[in-house]
């Protein structure tokens, strides 16, 4: 019998990533001669990868990006970003003493982000908390017939979780986004959404099994669904 597991994404969900990421965001505005976006008024902005950051910013500016430039930003963006990892990060409230619950009790730990794999590593490691991981998979992590394999793809779920020598008939997943829930939902693993991250979408309007405020509530949403 395997070992329960919990997926869980990255950006909105266990840290708060949101001023580093914008900030990189601005630095490649300003160089494009855009006035820089507020982070308040931005973080809608974040939670689909870099990638849809760069294109959504541009257009937050009133300029649009071919995919040939939002290629070339894109790696001026992981270049940036990476030399102020986790200036501003950090993980939300109580996701110390809900993964020391968890692991506690026997779990498997794994993330499933569509942030690319090496600043995922880098900036978990810079929290501490890399070590804690089975797995952790970005969007780039996984390939299949040449094409990267990455959420909402059930796949990248499912991949992420045989890698950590999990079971999706033992995992839950937790995320912030439609993209998150999307995953899970494809994956047919249940997913607990918090209310608290990066989405321009109530996330109860989404169909999550549970919604939670903080992670204090974690543990009871996740056995009440292994209860079902």
């Amino acid at each position: 019998m395997t070992a329960p597991i919990l997926v869980l994404d990255l950006d909105g969900t266990l840290a708060d990533t949101a001023a580093d990421l914008i900030g990189t965001l601005n630095v490649i505005l300003a160089r494009e001669g855009h006035e820089p976006l507020p982070v308040e008024s931005a973080r809608e902005l974040v939670g689909a990868g870099a990638k849809a950051m760069l294109d959504r910013g541009f257009k937050a500016s009133a300029a649009a990006l071919t995919p040939e430039r939002v290629q070339r930003l894109f790696e001026e963006f992981l270049d940036i970003y990476e030399e102020r990892i986790a200036d501003e990060t950090t993980l939300y409230p109580g996701v110390i003493e809900a993964l020391d619950r968890f692991q506690g009790a026997g779990w498997k730990l794994a993330v499933c982000t569509n942030k690319i794999e090496r600043p995922s590593v880098k900036l978990l490691k810079a929290l501490g908390v890399a070590e804690r991981f089975a797995a952790i998979c970005g969007q780039d992590t996984f390939t299949v017939d040449g094409a990267a394999v990455c959420k909402p793809d059930a796949r990248a779920l499912l991949m992420t979780i045989e890698r950590a020598g999990g079971h999706a008939r033992d995992a839950i997943m937790v995320g912030d986004s439609v993209t998150d829930i999307r995953t899970a939902q494809n994956a047919r693993v249940p997913v607990v959404a918090v209310d608290f991250g990066y989405t321009d979408i109530p996330v109860r309007d989404l169909g999550p099994d549970r919604v939670i405020s903080h992670f204090d509530a974690l543990w009871d949403a996740a056995q009440s669904l292994r209860a079902r």
